[in-house]
């Protein structure tokens, strides 16, 4: 099982230190958060691509790709009825492609809530059609890049539009592309009625990249989630992707999360 952390959970550490702490912890991989370094990718240089991607493999660390994709961004949005927001939308997408792999990642991971959400008048019939075309003219930047943008189900909570595994299915398939991809997130799956170790092992032919934390929003093995039938499903589909720790909660403090959290992963492996 290969362990990454996504940067944001070190809440404004300079790469240098995070990546540090992270290798010295036991990851192994990084994802990262756009807006960490600038709210748009457009206005990150060359230059500070370059050594961000430095920074992770000084630390003996992967770039494993990005997520928070359109975080802190305006003007974009999956299924606006507007095909001129949606055309918008596909470019950003593909800026962010060029920069995920200019980092050395591989995986872009497609959440957003806000920029997905039903608008007004828009059926989710409809909505699953302007998200097919938009994500459609993405994929021969995904092509061009070797990424993989993996659509990420959200829980009812976050999002009316795609939060069940089998929905994402449904949008994944009409799309039609290798490049276009299941992400599965534990606190997410939480939400759905069947188990998660069900729904990886129903879903995993399409699976591209998996988050783990616990649905007190924390990291694993900070609440009640039991990971050992998820990593022994995992096994079983033999998932070979990473496992990236995402919290939303800080409150155990930076540095208790990102140690505790392999810690309780690496247990649950014995």
């Amino acid at each position: 099982m290969k362990f990454a952390i996504c940067n944001e959970t070190f809440q404004g550490w300079p790469c240098e230190k995070a990546f540090a702490f992270a290798a010295e912890c036991g990851y192994t991989g990084v994802e990262i958060a756009p807006f960490t370094i600038s709210n748009y990718v457009t206005d990150i240089p060359a230059a500070r691509r370059d050594e961000v991607r430095r920074q992770a493999e000084a630390a003996g660390l992967e770039v494993v790709g990005i997520h928070w994709l359109l975080a802190k961004t305006e003007g974009y949005y999956m299924t606006s009825p507007e095909k001129e927001v949606r055309a918008k939308t596909a470019g950003y997408f593909r800026e962010l492609a060029r920069f995920c792999a200019d980092l050395g990642g591989r995986v872009m991971v497609c959440g957003s809530p806000q920029q997905r959400n039903l608008l007004p008048g828009v059926s989710h019939e409809q909505a699953v059609a302007y998200a097919r075309e938009m994500f459609s003219e993405v994929v021969p930047a995904l092509e061009e890049h070797d990424v993989v943008l993996a659509f990420e189900p959200l829980a009812p909570k976050e999002t009316d539009f795609i939060h069940t595994a089998a929905a994402g299915v449904e949008l994944i398939e009409a799309v039609g592309s290798p490049h276009f991809r299941l992400h599965l997130d534990c606190k997410a799956m939480a939400s759905e009625s069947a188990p998660i170790p069900e729904l990886i092992r129903r879903h995993h032919r399409l699976l591209a990249h998996f988050h783990a934390n616990d649905p007190n929003l924390q990291g694993p093995g900070f609440g009640e989630l039991d990971f050992r039938p998820i990593f022994k499903a995992l096994g079983e589909v033999d998932y070979r992707g990473w496992v990236s720790v995402e919290v939303f909660n800080y409150d155990p403090g930076v540095e208790r999360l990102v140690r505790e959290s392999i810690a309780y992963m690496q247990q649950c492996l014995k």
